[in-house]
Parts: C-alpha cells; sequence; structure tokens
C-alpha cells in the first residue's frame, strides 16, 4: 500500500504545477503560465477516508496548514486519490496546487454546521439571499496568491439539493454558500475538473486578477434555483474557456457589487474573455451581465460560444438605484440554437439589498456590440428597455442572422434605446435601425485577444 501511494504522489507530482502570468498568445489577454511544483503530500497522510461517509475536514485543513510551510520553497501539492472525500468547508494556501486524480470526488457536506458563517462581502452589505451574514464556500481563498485547482477530470460536488429545498421552502438560515470562491486573490488557475450540484454559484472571483477557468464541465439539474456557473465579479483579467456549463439560472454571470455598497467599494470588473463554451440556461441566461453591476463592467470579449436550449441568450439587467455602467462589450462569433429570447437588456431589472439605496443612482449602459451571430429556433430577437433618465446608447449590430418559430411580426421590442444596424435578419426595431457603417461609437476589436476601441 506505501508503496502503491509512493507511486502515485510521484506520477502527481510531475503534473503539479505554479503559476506565472506571461504575454498573451492570442488566447487571452495574459497566459497563466504552470510551472512544477517540488514537493507532493497526499490527503491519505493526513487521515482522509474515501468512502463518502467519514468527514475529511480536518484531514483537509492540517494537510493545507502543512503545505503553508512550502510557500518560500517553491509551493507543494495536495493530491486527492480515488474515492468519495466527503467534507466541509475549508481554506487553501498560496503557492498551492490542489490535484483530484481520475476518480476522485470532492463532496460537500449536507450538514449546516460544517459549513462556516462569515460575514457578507463589502460590495453587497449583505447576503445575497437573505439579510446579514452568508455560509462560506466548500474551497475558499483570501488573499492567495499562485493557486491551482485542476485534476485528471475529478469532480467537486456540491450535494446541492438539500440547499435548494431550503431555498425553496424559505428555511435557509443564510445565504447559500458556493463550491469555490477566491477573494482579493491573483494568479488563480481552475481547470480539467468535474463540478456538479453546487448549493448556488459554482466558481466565484471576487476582487480578485489574473483568473484562468479552463476546461470544465459545470452542472445542476434545470429544477435547481438560481444556481449559477460561473461568475467573475469585481475582478479584472478573467479567461473563461473550453467549458460546457449547464444551470438552472445563468451559466456564465459578471457582477460587480449591488447598490450602494458596489458604488462606495467601486471595484470594476474588467477585461474579461469568454471564448469557446457551450452553455445551456433553464430559467436565466447563457451570459448575463449584472444585474448587480454597481462598480461597472467594462471590456468584455465573447467569441466562439454555443448557447443551446435556453430560456434567454444574452442579457443585460440592471435598474434604477444600481449605478455603475455595462460598455465596452464586444459578443462575436455565436451560434444559438432553441432560444426563447436571443438578446436582452433591461434597466427595470433586478431587487434592492435594502432602502438605503440612491434612487437617481442611474446605470448606464452603452458601447455593445452584437456581430456575426447564428441563431435557429429562437422565438423572439430581441427586447431593448432602458428609461427615460438613462437610454440605452449606442447597441449595434452587424451580421446577425435568426431563425425565428414565431408567427408573431413583433420579433424586436424596444424602447429607451439608440443605435446602429447592419445585415440583421429579422429587421430591427427603428430605433437599430440607422447605419452601422455611420456609427463612430460602437464597440470592435483592435486585436484578436480582446482589448478593443471605438471605430
Amino acid at each position: 500500500m506505501k508503496m502503491l501511494v509512493a507511486l502515485l504522489l510521484l506520477l502527481a507530482l510531475c503534473n503539479a504545477n505554479k503559476v506565472t502570468v506571461e504575454e498573451s498568445d492570442g488566447q487571452c489577454d495574459y497566459n497563466l503560465i504552470l510551472e512544477p511544483r517540488p514537493h507532493s503530500v497526499s490527503i491519505l497522510e493526513f487521515g482522509a477516508v474515501g468512502d463518502g461517509k467519514s468527514l475529511n475536514t480536518l484531514a483537509f485543513q492540517n494537510a493545507i496548514f502543512y503545505l503553508k510551510s512550502f510557500a518560500d520553497k517553491g509551493g507543494a501539492q495536495l493530491y486527492v486519490p480515488p474515492g468519495r472525500w466527503l467534507t466541509g468547508s475549508f481554506n487553501l494556501t498560496s503557492h498551492l496546487t490542489l490535484f483530484l486524480e481520475k476518480g476522485a470526488i470532492i463532496l460537500a457536506s449536507q450538514d449546516p454546521s460544517h459549513w462556516d458563517v462569515v460575514e457578507p462581502l463589502p460590495s453587497y452589505g449583505r447576503g445575497i439571499e437573505l439579510p446579514g451574514r452568508r455560509y462560506r464556500s466548500l474551497i475558499n481563498g483570501y488573499m492567495l496568491h499562485d493557486v491551482v485547482i485542476t485534476g485528471d477530470n475529478g469532480t467537486i460536488d456540491g450535494q446541492g439539493s438539500i440547499w435548494w429545498e431550503w431555498f425553496n421552502s424559505h428555511n435557509l438560515k443564510y445565504s447559500r454558500p458556493h463550491l469555490v470562491e477566491f477573494v482579493t486573490s491573483e494568479n488563480i488557475v481552475v481547470s480539467n475538473l468535474t463540478f456538479l450540484n453546487a448549493p448556488a454559484y459554482n466558481i466565484h472571483p471576487v476582487y480578485c486578477s489574473n483568473v484562468h477557468i479552463q476546461n470544465l464541465s459545470v452542472y445542476a439539474s434545470p429544477e435547481s434555483p438560481y444556481t449559477v456557473g460561473i461568475v467573475p465579479d469585481s475582478s479584472n483579467n478573467v479567461c473563461v474557456e473550453d467549458c460546457n456549463i449547464a444551470m438552472g439560472h445563468d451559466a456564465i454571470a459578471l457582477k460587480s457589487g449591488w447598490d450602494e455598497y458596489g458604488i462606495a467599494y467601486g471595484r470594476p470588473t474588467t477585461d474579461i474573455h469568454i471564448r469557446k463554451v457551450h452553455l445551456q440556461s433553464s430559467s436565466g441566461s447563457t451570459i448575463a451581465f449584472g444585474s448587480e453591476m454597481s462598480g461597472g463592467i467594462s471590456n468584455v470579449l465573447v467569441q466562439k460560444v454555443h448557447l443551446y436550449n435556453s430560456l434567454n441568450g444574452v442579457e443585460f439587467r440592471t435598474t434604477k438605484g444600481r449605478g455603475g455602467y455595462i460598455s465596452e462589450i464586444f459578443i462575436s462569433d455565436v451560434y444559438l440554437q432553441n432560444i426563447h429570447m436571443a438578446f436582452g437588456a433591461s434597466s427595470l431589472s433586478g431587487t434592492h439589498p435594502d432602502d438605503n439605496f440612491d434612487p437617481n443612482a442611474l446605470p448606464i449602459l452603452d458601447q455593445i456590440t452584437l456581430q456575426d451571430i447564428i441563431g435557429e429556433n429562437i422565438t423572439i430577437a430581441g427586447n431593448f428597455t432602458g428609461i427615460q433618465e438613462s437610454p440605452l446608447t449606442n447597441i449595434c449590430l452587424s451580421n446577425v442572422s435568426l431563425s425565428i418559430n414565431s408567427a408573431s411580426s413583433t420579433f424586436w421590442s424596444c424602447s429607451y434605446v439608440h443605435g446602429f444596424s447592419k445585415l440583421v435578419s429579422p429587421e430591427p426595431c427603428p430605433e437599430l435601425e440607422s447605419s452601422y457603417s455611420s456609427s463612430s461609437t460602437c464597440f470592435s476589436l483592435v486585436n484578436s485577444y480582446g482589448r478593443a476601441s471605438a471605430l
């Protein structure tokens, strides 16, 4: 047995890695380069039992505490072999790789006493679902640098059904936990894994920089309430690529804080690249911006994506009192299939955390370009609903062809929106029919990996 463990550790060490940042090769705005870790230990060495019944929280905590000692020695890897490893929430450390072997399943405990309760994020001021505190996520990183969560298609299973039941029956004591959350951290990689049945979000980088999320399968039941796949939140330099995500609510949602709390915190989500993903959303949107976006969202490139079997395709959400902005968004090379509403933008969407928001904090939606898009079996082409005090501006459509399955003559709905279009079928509403080529404010790329400027 000892010889087998030693052999597995040796093989895992070959896969261990640390993160360094390098100039982009054209795929993302930067590259996170993985380099070998000099040290590796197995969770077995800390008394863990992979029977799906024994609680291993202490084993994970002790292993990571031990691995902190290697932070100034090139970092280390925690190896999780095949098995079903039940655990409550635990924290990571810098210069660490958490590696899940094929057949390894980290199982989240369904006992809420095994989940820590923490203060709300400062840009939200309260839990998303309930006032006050929130449950800490299953796997956490706070003020960390150079962390990798990866494997040979191992699995992190949130066993979220009990949380969904408590949410639906209004029996939650605090807002639901996520599976993986990094706070105020940088140089993060999450790759080559399967995520299942999150209580709420699957991966939530908040106040982070240089995050690469790659080659994941993420799934929750279509009936799971408000489950979300990947949520870049008040973060910059985030790349999401080569992922398959199917969720109860949004597949990918970009956020940046809630009303007066997000405005005060003032950290935007910017320099985001989403590419080569397959996304499905049962009750929300495959790609959502907001509705919590009070710190601002800008410079986002979405390209080469497949959106299918969903309520909404791409949606921009905000409301009065939210403040902030969504601007400089470029979305291209999109294939939509079996989508109820292809595109939506609304300034009348979302609730408020409390009564202290400023009703005069008006959101701005500006410079949003949708280009080179094909849609099949679409019911509604688009609904763009601004507000008189702050209309949607510079909404630009180019080379958009949508096959509509409805007999209705109203394929587009628009109010308080201004924009431009070229080669769009069916023809958009009059507010968007100005010639695209006459616009000097449509957002367009100046190179192949996401930086952009006005034409």
